[in-house]
């Protein structure tokens, strides 16, 4: 055996005892990273099955209720919303949150709709949900006529950048109407004519009711405006007319210095005869 070969094998055997120290000081950590790698993927899609289990139940569930709520059977149809609301995961139990209250709506069971959309607006998590809720409640006041009371729900909606500003305005400019109050709905009605990012169906139900109300007499604030505006009157280049009359007690020229008569030729005067005698 030459010097070469033995110096290779003892170098392997150094390695090879090197590398079974490393293992046996850092392979079970190296282990147990491994299997907390598979118990992750697995704690995980067990959770993403469990969850879309769940939620085609939900999903299942609530779109029974939604055939019942289209029958005739409305007793039925909120005993399945309900059931939805109590076991339903996901987003499920808010849609059947909302379609209960608009069956009481249907029903005519305007409190209990409202209380509905209030307790919504109140637990929802979500803010575009609670605004949601908020603008379909103010809807169910609309008959009311409270104006107060729909405004209350839905000030907080008519910034510029809301999403849901011109919904709320709908609303208002509704029980505006409703209230009496024809000029102040119009001006409502006009703020959504005049927003770029209304809703091609939107702006054709505001047009009907603003031809409505102009057809009734509203003004809108912009036009009672230029009628108060007092009118300048027109100027015009033509000299002004004298147009003075005359003095009651002033007398023609020809009466006031009347024409002296001329005496006939060879005769004097009487005064001029006596004088001579």
């Amino acid at each position: 055996m030459s010097n070469d070969t033995l110096l290779r094998e003892v170098d392997e055997e150094l390695r090879s005892d090197r590398m079974r120290a490393l293992w046996k000081r850092y392979g079970p950590y190296v282990i147990g990273a491994a299997v907390a790698v598979v118990l992750v993927v697995a704690v995980n899609e067990g959770w993403t099955w469990w969850q879309n289990s769940n939620a085609a139940r939900s999903s299942d569930q609530f779109y029974e209720a939604l055939e019942l709520a289209e029958g005739t059977d409305i007793g039925a149809a909120q005993a399945a919303l309900d059931k939805v609301i109590a076991e339903g995961s996901g987003g499920y139990p808010a849609l059947a949150r909302f379609r209960k209250a608009g069956l009481l709506v249907e029903e005519g069971k305007t409190a209990e709709a409202l209380a509905a959309y209030d307790a919504l607006a109140t637990a929802e998590t979500n803010l575009r949900i609670r605004e949601l809720a908020l603008v379909l409640g103010a809807h169910v006041l609309v008959d009311g006529g409270d104006v107060g009371a729909v405004q209350q729900r839905v000030a907080g909606l008519l910034a510029p950048d809301n999403p849901m500003r011109n919904a709320a305005r709908e609303a208002l400019g509704l029980t505006q109407y409703k209230a009496g109050d024809s000029n102040a709905a119009l001006a409502t009605f006009e703020q959504i004519l005049a927003d770029p990012q209304a809703s091609r169906d939107l702006l054709a139900r505001v047009q009907v009711y603003v031809a409505q109300l102009v057809a009734e007499g509203a003004v809108s604030a912009t036009d009672a405006a230029a009628a108060s505006e007092p009118v300048a009157p027109a100027v015009s280049d033509a000299p002004a007319l004298d147009v003075t009359p005359p003095a009651a007690d002033a007398a023609p020229a020809a009466e006031a210095t009347p024409p002296a008569t001329a005496a006939p030729a060879g005769t004097a005067p009487a005064e001029g005869a006596a004088a001579g005698n």
